[in-house]
């Protein structure tokens, strides 16, 4: 039996969502919990993750622009950078810059790299 990334199966369209509204027709992201919570990075690098992760989920790659991402999130494009490279000093991205005038390759970690500083435990 052959396993399909997430973003192949989407691309055949053999996952359909029924039931969604002016909100989700457009999807949505999951973000991990471990990142949401992580208290070593701010508010703002924590929503730059999650759309980098919602880029990715959806072409299976991610390569923005920073104008882009900037445009998306509603700030400007210096904080964009700013959130990145906060992102990359903690290990929670990679970033390969291709060149002038093309866009930075990002890498996500969805396996961490190191254990997150605050380990709450989930009681039942």
């Amino acid at each position: 039996m052959e396993i399909k990334s997430l973003g192949a199966a989407i691309q055949e369209k053999n996952i359909i969502i029924r039931g969604g509204d002016v909100f989700t027709d457009g999807g949505f992201t999951q973000v991990p919990n471990a990142i949401l919570r992580a208290t070593e990075i701010s508010q703002g690098s924590k929503l730059v993750y999650a759309m980098l992760l919602s880029y990715a989920w959806h072409n299976n790659s991610c390569f923005p622009g920073q104008d882009r991402l900037a445009d998306d999130l509603s700030i400007s494009r210096r904080s964009v950078n700013t959130h990145i490279k906060e992102l990359e000093a903690k290990r929670f991205i990679k970033v390969t810059r291709k060149g002038l005038g093309k866009p930075n390759l990002y890498e996500l970690f969805l396996v961490a790299t190191k254990a997150p500083a605050n380990k709450r435990r989930i009681s039942r």
